[in-house]
């Protein structure tokens, strides 16, 4: 699971980094405002924290602006704040939950779990397309129209996983670095066609009529072939 991190103290932003990914979660951390609703607006993360005092852009406004896009990230507020007013105030502008500071550190990771639960691209390990299904549970890939198989490495798992939550839309080669390799990542383009190739082959290997298309100038589709 993938959580952007809008925090500009830096210390509490170090500590809030190491401890999610001490629990396994890929973190990438906005030190304002104006950056938080700008990565945000890539559609790469399945859990936004923003803090509400943040320079250029506020979290209330953030995460105001970032539902009136159409950005459905679940967003969990931070803030020294404790009146009932504030509270509301981030409610009322998309926050789907609000943790006071100073808050205990297992409450803040229950909170995480609970709203990756609400997230439906997490409430069930195995998706489906076409002829294929994906377990992300064991990362195999299987066919239904030939009954093959096959064992799926990180990356390649990462990638059918986000296409198949976004299948029918075109995943540009910025979206898909960001999502596999991170915001602050300077992967090359080079290496998402690289991982591309890998997961076309798996594709073939099991005998699927899905494939995984190049749009010219804009990035990959999941599609379905049609072999009539």
């Amino acid at each position: 699971m993938r959580i952007l991190l809008a925090e500009d103290e830096k210390r509490m932003a170090a500590a809030l980094v190491a401890l999610m990914k001490q629990e396994k979660y890929d973190v990438d951390h906005a030190a304002d405002g104006a950056s938080a609703l700008a990565a945000l607006e890539s559609g790469v993360y399945d859990i936004a924290v923003l803090d509400v005092m943040m320079p250029e852009v506020n979290g209330f406004e953030v995460a105001r602006r970032a539902r009136s896009r159409g950005i459905k990230t679940p967003i969990l507020m931070l803030t020294a704040k404790s009146q009932l007013d504030d509270k509301v105030e981030g409610l009322d502008n998309g926050a789907d939950d609000y943790l006071t500071k100073p808050f205990q550190t297992k409450e803040l990771l229950a909170r995480l779990r609970a709203l990756g639960r609400r997230n439906v691209s997490f409430q069930d390990n195995k998706r489906r397309f076409g002829d294929l299904s994906l377990d992300t549970s064991n990362a195999s890939l299987s066919c239904d129209l030939t009954g093959q198989s096959v064992r799926l490495g990180e990356k390649e798992l990462r990638i059918l996983e986000y296409m198949f939550d976004n299948r029918g839309q075109i995943m540009t080669r910025e979206q898909l670095a960001v999502k596999i390799w991170g915001f602050e990542n300077e992967t090359e383009y080079n290496n998402v066609e690289v991982y591309m190739s890998f997961t076309r082959k798996k594709l073939a290997f099991v005998g699927s009529n899905v494939q995984i298309k190049a749009v010219r100038g804009l990035g990959y589709e999941l599609r379905e072939h049609d072999v009539s």
